[in-house]
């Protein structure tokens, strides 16, 4: 009897000491990551971000702010001694979408209504998505990123950097979109099967279905 209560008893505390580790398991992150879509949706897109704004209007951001589909083809087949990881991707995504929506939200009044009613809630959504994500998905802070993201991350943060370019405040939430379903489609292929959200000889097709 002694020793079926001690088997019990060192059972029972074996399961305490895993539950700490089931508990801080890696959170979903599609689930907010899909809330980030429904925010980044064609019309919304269009009403808040083309329509509020005066016609053929743009504003300046850096050449490497504009993330196209095409632009990471180039950096997966980039010739390096240590290729380019998905998750390099992923928090290129992040910095480039955070970074254009602060862009736009610096040219608004404080009034205008795409900062009131739209921009403003969107930058939350991927600052929170973006807390999951790391927590889920630590860096690991030994790792040397690949010479051809670490160029652009130097670009995007540097002050002083003039490589500037002219764009539509819709475009700029336009590429987060598109980039967002290659990046992430683990969480979008279900949805849609026979759609390569990667492929950058879709980009007609997939104009159709933003």
């Amino acid at each position: 009897m002694i020793q079926f209560e001690c088997r019990l008893l060192r059972g029972l505390l074996g399961f305490i000491c895993l539950l700490p580790m089931c508990t801080s398991a890696a959170p979903d992150i599609c689930v907010p990551l899909k809330t980030v879509r429904d925010s980044l949706n064609s019309t919304l897109r269009r009403r808040f971000m083309k329509m509020y704004f005066p016609i053929n209007y743009t504003i300046q951001v850096h050449y490497e702010e504009v993330f196209r589909l095409r632009n990471i083809s180039r950096l997966n087949t980039s010739n390096e001694d240590e290729p380019v990881q998905r998750r390099d991707l992923q928090d290129l995504w992040l910095l480039v979408s955070q970074q254009g929506i602060k862009r736009v939200l610096m040219v608004l009044p404080e009034r205008h209504p795409t900062r009131r009613k739209y921009l403003s809630n969107l930058e939350n959504l991927f600052r929170d998505f973006q807390a999951l994500f790391h927590h889920g998905n630590p860096v690991d802070p030994e790792r040397v990123l690949p010479e051809s993201i670490e160029n652009i991350r130097d670009r995007l943060t540097d002050s002083y950097y003039q490589g500037w370019k002219s764009v539509k405040p819709k475009s700029i939430l336009d590429n987060s979109y598109r980039t967002m379903l290659c990046l992430f489609k683990e969480c979008f292929s279900k949805e849609d099967d026979n759609y390569d959200y990667c492929e950058v000889l879709n980009r007609r097709k997939e104009k159709k279905t933003t």
